[in-house]
Parts: C-alpha cells; sequence; structure tokens
C-alpha cells in the first residue's frame, strides 16, 4: 500500500483499489473476503496504514451471476438500445473484478449475443455519478459504426449542470488541453501537455447564487466538463473530487445526444433534466 491509503477505512481502501461502490467494498468484506496481515477483517471501519498488507479474496462474476437492473430505455430498435442512465451505475466495470450491475452487464443480460468483455455494446461512457443519455450498441457492426462517429467528432453532445455564483462571461469557449494530475492519478487538469479539450458553455438561469448552465463539448476527454469549469474557478455543485460543494448528487446530466444510426437516419435523442435540479435552485 502507498503513501495516498494512509489511515483510511477498510471499506474505502477496497472500493479505491478495485474501482467498485462501497456498499459492494462493504459486501465483500462482510462476506470475509478481505484479510489485513493476512488475518480475516470483517468490519468495513477498520483502519488500514501504509504498512498493512492487503489481500482480497473473490473471484470475478459472471454476467449470469450479477444481478439483473431495470434501466430507463428512451429508444431501441434492432441495433441500438438509448438509455437514461440514473447516477449510481458504473458504465462498465474497471478490470476482471466485477460484483456489481452495471450499464454493460444490463446490455449483456438483454443482448445476450454481446457477450465477450465487459465492454461488450458500450459505445461512450459516463460517470458514475452523471445521469443522462447513453446510446448502447446491439451488435459489433453497429459498435463500430457508432464508436467512429464518436472519434471524427460527428456527435453532438449536451449536458446541463449547476455551478455555483455566476460565471463570467455567461457565455463562452473553454479550449484548454487536459492531462492527468501525477499528484492524483484518480483525477485530471488542465495541463500544457494534455491533449486538447474544447467546451461551449451557456448560462441558462441564475437564481439564488446559482448557474444553470447548458454546455457543449467538442471533444470527449475524460471528465472534460468536470475539469473545465474547475479550471474556470466554478466546479460543478456536488462535484467533491474537483473541489465543488457537497450535496446530494453531482448536479451534471447528459442531455441529449445527437447522432447517425444504421441505415443513415440522423436521431436526436433527449432525457428531460432531473427534478432534483430544479429542487437545488430553488431550496
Amino acid at each position: 500500500m502507498n503513501e495516498e491509503f494512509k489511515k483510511v477505512r477498510l471499506d474505502q481502501f477496497v472500493s479505491n483499489k478495485l474501482a467498485i461502490s462501497r456498499k459492494a467494498s462493504n459486501d465483500l468484506i462482510k462476506d470475509g473476503k478481505v484479510k489485513i496481515n493476512k488475518v480475516l477483517s470483517t468490519k468495513p471501519s477498520s483502519k488500514v496504514d501504509s504498512y498493512d498488507k492487503i489481500s482480497i479474496s473473490q473471484r470475478a462474476k459472471t454476467s449470469a451471476e450479477i444481478e439483473d437492473i431495470e434501466l430507463p430505455i428512451i429508444y431501441e430498435d434492432d441495433n441500438v438500445v438509448v438509455i437514461n442512465k440514473p447516477i449510481g451505475i458504473l458504465t462498465h466495470s474497471k478490470g476482471a473484478f466485477n460484483p456489481e450491475p452495471t450499464v454493460a452487464s444490463w446490455l449483456e443480460h438483454r443482448v445476450p449475443s454481446m457477450k465477450g468483455d465487459n465492454r461488450a455494446g458500450i459505445v461512450h461512457r459516463l460517470d458514475r455519478a452523471t445521469s443522462g443519455i447513453m446510446i448502447l450498441a446491439k451488435n459489433p457492426e453497429t459498435l463500430a459504426f457508432l464508436q467512429k462517429q464518436f472519434s471524427q467528432r460527428r456527435t453532438k453532445k449536451c449536458y446541463t449542470a449547476i455551478v455555483e455564483d455566476e460565471i463570467n462571461p455567461s457565455e463562452a469557449v473553454i479550449d484548454m488541453p487536459i492531462e492527468r494530475n501525477p499528484k492524483r492519478p484518480q483525477t485530471f487538469r488542465v495541463g500544457v501537455n494534455g491533449k486538447p479539450a474544447t467546451t461551449h458553455y451557456k448560462t441558462l438561469e441564475l437564481q439564488n447564487g446559482l448557474s444553470l448552465l447548458e454546455l457543449k463539448p467538442v471533444t470527449g476527454r475524460t471528465h472534460q466538463l468536470r475539469v473545465h469549469l474547475k479550471h474556470q474557478g466554478h466546479p460543478i455543485v456536488g462535484d467533491t473530487l474537483y473541489g465543488g460543494k457537497v450535496a446530494n448528487r453531482l448536479y451534471l446530466h447528459a442531455q441529449s445526444l445527437e447522432i447517425t444510426l444504421p441505415g443513415g437516419e440522423r436521431k436526436t435523442f433527449s432525457a428531460e433534466i432531473p427534478s432534483a435540479f430544479e429542487g437545488y435552485l430553488n431550496a
């Protein structure tokens, strides 16, 4: 274990190490799958430091063993399914360990032919804490067709976010490269050695010291919107990873996606802004 994990709860360490939810890490510990210095520990609140050796004994679950979940479907045909992803759901598992339902496992249950790896059918990602529109492929040909549009920037994406205070100017383009933060490898930052990243933002509403923003990313870098807004001094509400105000959720929602479907039809899919956004603005 390195310095990053000094004096943390065992469930927090397991959650970070395996990139799983805190609940999943709690279940592992309580099920007797985790040892500290070769001694079984079933207390998620146990504290561990840099000198402890943590071992986790658990095989990856197969897709058939992972709990099936329900996800809201916006549109479906023979080639694609479009969903409104809720917050708290991973797009796909990270690595071989896979104890919890994800969008990918949901798709495997629905379209068994897309089995093969933990990213089968996944065209693009949304962070666990982000809600909104996702398009998924139901066959390999469609997967390649849709992914090419994302890589060639032929899709149009629109997000909604809440940030603190008034952002000035009220509408602008942020054109700043993004790179991984070497001091905190799980995060990213604006940096001269990063990859090009462009975001158009526009203030839709200013209320109670909060700004409701429309965000249109031109590129698709990891954490792009979150990093760009933090750099502007207005991190997204609920985005504690990037200095945002603590809230009951990350106030970032993928509202719409415009894309060409197999066969040539251009369509725009939309998911209404969650009611929590209005409630937070009015609180």
